[in-house]
């Protein structure tokens, strides 16, 4: 199949929905498929494009046997409500034109966030007669209402229209947690329009590894320390503050050391928080180069999922599958009727503690630094579900299964039609 793929994010952005799409893209290439990805300059999580992108409107790349389309995109670091309609709306314009320039695609694969981004690929899908399929990493704008990113009445307006579109107009829409279908079958969205298809891990790449002579621990100075960790994006809807909050109460426990890894501008707020909190215990680095994750990862005894109290309750964090797959026990700081709280507690390989509270994180990591055993039987069982659950060829079969289904629905659809008119 020629397969186009419509994503903001992918490679060389480190985290969130970027590596899953680079990682189905080259999948879908290694197995002979012809994959074409249009996607933004860079810029994540950074908020700024990266070097060696910057100045160009368009840009043609190629890796791993994937044709890449860059556009420009206009991105400020701290944007504002306007910086960021004009975000979606400079990606929504200056992507459409290498999209539709290119070659003619059999199905195309729509990522949501961002949701406008339905409106190029629908229309591209109809002026192609080509099938999309709508990948839903999360559900807006009720997600942005619900943590306070998006107030204003009118846009509220706007994209709850913009949701209804891309759900009518994609051919299958997948989603990665069920969570999410309830979801959507409570806004009318037929079930067999509905495919789920969680998000993935290579579990070959993140893989257990042993803590001793570890490079990572050797080069921070962490070996025999007993180590949680929190990798991924600061923002609002995690609360690294209640990580801080949690060190700090710890911090008569010299063995103990927390360390955090995020993108510059979240680990400068967190710098002045430790101060002021005493969380002399904490260590903050910035994102490492994506082959050293698998060291990283397996440096720590406890690596950490954080959320506030207001995030909504479908929310996925893809940090939950890495994290299982490298073999190590699971500390949720996650509200408990979500999804993320279902998925650590369907893995048997985590606890869950009440989201924002500082006392039960830390009584919880305690009690996992004291009981070395239940880490053992916790960290086997992460590894072992994220095997059976969460593998990349599980998902890229699923993937590919699902494309070639909509593009024989699609060629009947077009055969019925020609034989009326004949």
């Amino acid at each position: 199949m020629r397969i186009l793929i419509y994503s903001y994010n992918y490679y060389p952005e480190p985290i969130g929905i970027a590596p899953l799409m680079t990682e189905l893209a080259e999948g879908l290439a290694k197995r002979g498929h012809e994959v074409r990805v249009v996607t933004a300059m860079p810029n994540y999580p950074e908020r700024q494009i990266y070097e060696g992108y910057r100045g160009k409107l368009y840009l043609n790349e190629y890796k791993n046997g994937v044709q890449i389309q860059r556009s420009y995109v206009w991105i400020r670091p701290q944007p504002n409500l306007l910086d960021r309609i004009l975000l979606d709306a400079s990606f929504v314009v200056t992507s459409f034109i290498p999209a539709i320039m290119g070659w003619r695609p059999d199905v195309i694969l729509s990522t949501s966030p961002s949701l406008p981004v339905c409106v190029p690929a629908a229309l591209l899908g109809w002026l192609r007669a080509c099938p999309v399929v709508l990948n839903l990493q999360d559900i807006l704008p009720e997600a942005a209402v619900h943590v306070g990113l998006l107030k204003n009445k009118l846009l509220i307006k706007l994209f709850a229209r913009l949701e209804k579109f891309a759900y009518r107009s994609a051919s299958k829409i997948s989603v990665i947690a069920d969570g999410f279908v309830e979801n959507l079958l409570s806004k009318g969205v037929a079930s067999d329009k509905i495919e789920q298809i969680p998000n993935w891990v290579d579990v070959n790449f993140i893989r257990p590894l042993p803590k001793e002579n570890n490079p990572f621990r050797t080069a921070h100075n962490l070996n025999g320390k007993f180590i949680v960790q929190y990798s991924g994006n600061i923002a609002l809807t995690q609360g690294l503050e209640t990580v801080v909050q949690a060190a700090a109460l710890l911090r008569h426990i010299p063995e103990i050391a927390f360390v955090i890894v995020g993108e510059a501008k979240g680990l400068q707020r967190l710098q002045q928080y430790c101060l002021d909190c005493g969380a002399d215990n904490v260590l903050l680095l910035p994102f490492q180069p994506r082959e050293h994750l698998p060291q990283m990862l397996a440096a720590a005894d406890v690596g950490l999922v954080v959320q506030k109290k207001n995030v909504i309750s479908f929310n996925m964090p893809s940090k939950i599958q890495v994290l299982l797959a490298s073999g190590r026990a699971l500390v949720a700081s996650v509200p408990d009727n979500g999804t993320a709280a279902r998925a650590v507690r369907q893995s048997g390989g985590g606890v869950i503690v009440p989201p924002e509270d500082d006392q039960a994180l830390a009584t919880a990591i305690l009690e996992l630094y004291k009981h070395p055993e239940k880490v053992k039987t916790l960290s086997y069982n992460s590894r072992q579900y994220a095997v059976e659950q969460y593998a990349f060829d599980h998902a890229l079969n699923h993937y590919e299964n699902l494309f070639y289904s909509v593009t024989a629905d699609t060629q009947a659809v077009e055969s019925k039609v020609v034989s009326k008119i004949i």
